[in-house]
């Protein structure tokens, strides 16, 4: 009996005609595509993207050179290097971050205490030399000044889950 389906399947075009039913069915309902240079999907607040660096309203840097980011780094990405100041407190003077080792864990971002380092929610960061992959802190503090906005948005929209 089994023989005699297949052949009637086969002879009747049954196939072609399911197939044909399908690609009927999906003419008439809205498109999924997007123009991607000219449109972006969605992206999740928790998207670990581009490392920035940020600061406080005051204008002042956020990071206070604990150096956790750099301990908990498995990749060993981020090098710092910091002094005391005239207030008696640690910052930066150095934070440099090799793009071309990160694996975008996002270790760094859970073990910062101040927020300071953030994987940033830009994706499009491509270069034409390696060289312009290793970050120093000034990049970072650009970069934290571009995204602010975006990166607050995201962090509180995701607190309750931290």
């Amino acid at each position: 009996m089994t023989v005699l389906n297949r052949t009637a399947k086969s002879f009747l075009l049954q196939e072609l005609l399911s197939g044909m039913w399908l690609t009927l069915k999906y003419v008439f309902r809205p498109k999924v595509t997007i123009n991607y240079p000219y449109e972006k999907g969605p992206l999740s607040p928790r998207f670990r993207g581009e490392h920035v660096l940020r600061r406080y309203p005051n204008g002042e840097e956020r990071c206070i050179a604990c150096k956790l980011c750099e301990a908990v780094c498995p990749a060993l990405a981020i090098t710092i290097e910091a002094e005391p100041r005239a207030d008696g407190s640690r910052r930066t003077t150095r934070y440099d971050i090799d793009m071309t080792k990160c694996i975008y864990c996002g270790l760094c971002q859970e073990a910062c205490p101040v927020d300071a380092v953030v994987e940033g929610p830009n994706f499009e960061f491509a270069t034409e030399t390696r060289e312009e992959l290793f970050y120093n802190k000034e990049r970072l503090l650009a970069n934290g000044d571009r995204w602010e906005a975006e990166i607050a948005a995201n962090l509180q929209s995701d607190s309750p889950y931290r």
